[in-house]
């Protein structure tokens, strides 16, 4: 397939300049780029879908170009934005912008070949750029009737009570220029001919085509591509957890959060999710979505969709390390020894974590541990604990409680120090032997 045709039955394209697919198809290889806000250390699953047409456009033969906008993130797209964004210094910047590389190099070939993925930095074009060169170069070819019809200045100009938005400075409302040139710069130094991104950028990258267009000369022409907005079944933004952006940095997020986020999809968004993030083929998610409308309690796409993108993200190896911690925790039992400090806490995450000072601890009965040791009671009473080790309901970890009557002194501890408790069959919390 061709990009657009591999785009569109994913269900990622949203929308391309007329004349694209037959410049594709007439170049070999086109160069597209796709640009990253640097204002964090790391990309989050929300950049997952602009990566993602980089690596179709690469496997459709082109050269993808990614962009890390040290310039334009010191100034704020107010794209979907109702507020002004905090700046960030050029140090900080730097540092965010080494750490979205080695995350790109995940999922694209840097090398020298026709088709080997770029990396540039908007930068080290903008910082001997100076006001008055870029007004006089850049700003008079473009009316501000122009930039004011755009959408994302649009909703912002004036203030909006309806979204609460508080109107634009100059700074934000400069930024469509500033990305316009990124695309104009890399069209005159890269032959880039192409700019992809969100729905919600096609003003910005239009913006590029014509001061390609207008600045470039009668010969000179670009194109543009937007991919759908990654939203839930519900219409929310989808990307973040209850804790907050899930993000590729294993030090933000966790492996194994990461991969229980994908996990616990819904049976709703799991086959777009399916569609977008992976690599899998048509034929393969196809056979996954009959598999699993015929027995949806065993999450084949769910867990077909968590494979690929932790594997992708992390390794194969933490992929394994987090599937084993599931199966372990919540699934079909296993080892907890094998697990490690980190990723124990990390599956509990959440959940209730009962710390009790080990010389308390040490003296009390089971019963009483677990009922009256502390305010935040796992149990309501020493009676419950008894009723459930003689109905054999409760686990300590992953073995049997066989007497209320045993002293904290004599469970089997991991790590040294904790207790995983499970009560029934679904309910668990972590009891903690603190110094």
């Amino acid at each position: 397939m061709n990009l657009l045709e591999e785009l569109s039955w994913r269900g990622i394209l949203h929308d391309a300049m007329p004349g694209t697919a037959e410049h594709l198809a007439s170049t070999r290889p086109a160069s597209g780029y796709v640009g990253f806000d640097p204002t964090a250390p790391s990309l989050h699953i929300g950049n997952l879908a602009g990566i993602m047409l980089l690596v179709h456009l690469q496997r459709a033969g082109h050269r993808p170009v990614a962009l890390v906008g040290g310039a334009t993130g010191m100034i704020g797209d107010p794209s979907g934005k109702s507020a002004e964004r905090n700046l960030l210094d050029e140090p900080t910047l730097r540092a965010n912008q080494d750490g979205i590389r080695a995350q790109l190099e995940k999922f694209l070939d840097f090398n020298d070949s026709p088709t080997g993925a770029v990396l540039v930095n908007n930068y080290d074009w903008f910082q001997g750029f100076g006001y008055l060169q870029f007004l006089r170069d850049v700003g008079k070819h473009l009316t501000v009737n122009y930039m004011l019809a755009k959408d994302s200045v649009k909703r912002r100009v004036g203030g909006n009570e309806e979204t609460g938005a508080e109107g634009i400075s100059y700074t934000e409302f400069s930024y469509q220029l500033l990305q316009g040139y990124d695309f104009y710069h890399l069209y005159k130094t890269l032959n880039c001919t192409l700019q992809m991104g969100g729905s919600d950028q096609w003003g910005n990258i239009t913006t590029g085509t014509e001061l390609i267009r207008r600045m470039g000369g009668p010969e000179a022409k670009a194109y543009a591509l937007t991919g759908q907005l990654i939203t839930k079944a519900d219409g929310t933004k989808y990307g973040k957890s209850e804790s907050g952006a899930v993000w590729l940095d294993p030090a933000l997020t966790s492996p194994y959060q990461f991969y229980q986020f994908f996990l616990n999809s819904t049976d709703e968004d799991a086959p777009r999710l399916t569609r977008v993030f992976t690599l899998l083929s048509q034929a393969e998610i196809e056979a996954l979505e009959a598999e699993h409308a015929q027995n949806p309690g065993r999450k084949v796409l769910q867990k077909a969709l968590a494979q690929d993108v932790t594997i992708r993200v992390h390794s194969e190896a933490v992929y394994e390390a987090a599937v084993a911690a599931s199966e372990v925790l919540f699934g079909k039992g296993g080892d907890l020894t094998a697990l490690s400090e980190a990723t124990l806490l990390d599956a509990f995450a959440g959940l209730p974590h009962l710390r009790v000072p080990r010389a308390e601890a040490t003296t009390l009965p089971l019963a009483v541990l677990l009922s009256e040791a502390t305010d935040k009671k796992i149990l309501p009473s020493r009676g419950e604990v008894r009723k459930l080790i003689q109905a054999n309901g409760l686990s300590l970890n992953g073995q049997k409680a066989t007497s209320p009557d045993t002293l904290a002194a004599e469970l089997p501890l991991l790590h040294a120090k904790y207790v995983v408790v499970k009560k029934g069959r679904r309910d668990y919390f972590l009891l903690e032997l603190t110094t």
